[in-house]
């Protein structure tokens, strides 16, 4: 499915194909919750890397988040290889590329423009790190996983018979 976005103030605009386009994950974790999530949580989809066009370039920032090790508070944080991409301008959170999986690209469903498919279910993931004000979702259609879920974005697709959209 071909996805066109966009960050808030419109610096930045890009295009890419999604194999991955329907928004199947809340991810509670704090990097999300902290860089991206107006709900507490972050989506992001599934993209082809080689696909993505950018207009506005040199409005574009680059966040490595650090990853701190919550069981031993003592040890040092690692600076993550993934690159979160957002607006100078704005602020507006766009994709996240990481380079150990090149191929791939994560535009955040919130920067999409596009008219989205609407899940037929939504895996509420990492909330072993949710905010405690977050009202996550219960009930029929939601998915909880404390911390990631064992199926990878394509396979969701795939089992709910929507790759290829």
């Amino acid at each position: 499915m071909h996805l066109e976005g966009s960050c808030h103030c419109g610096a930045v605009r890009f295009s890419l194909e999604a194999h991955s386009p329907v928004p199947f994950l809340h991810c509670h974790c704090s990097i999300c919750r902290k860089t991206a999530g107006g709900g507490g949580y972050a989506i992001n989809l599934g993209g082809d890397a080689a696909t993505l066009k950018v207009k506005g370039a040199k409005h574009l920032g680059c966040y490595h988040a650090l990853m701190r090790d919550t069981e031993n508070p003592g040890k040092r944080a690692i600076r993550s290889k993934a690159e979160r991409r957002f607006c100078l301008k704005c602020g507006s959170a766009l994709w996240l590329f990481d380079p150990r999986w090149p191929e791939l690209v994560h535009p955040h469903a919130s920067a999409i423009d596009t008219p989205l498919p609407k899940p037929p279910e939504v895996v509420e993931a990492a909330l072993v790190y949710a905010a405690n004000w977050v009202d996550v979702p219960k009930g029929e259609g939601h998915v909880h996983e404390q911390h990631w879920p064992q199926e990878s974005l394509a396979q969701w697709h795939q089992r709910h018979q929507l790759d290829g959209l």
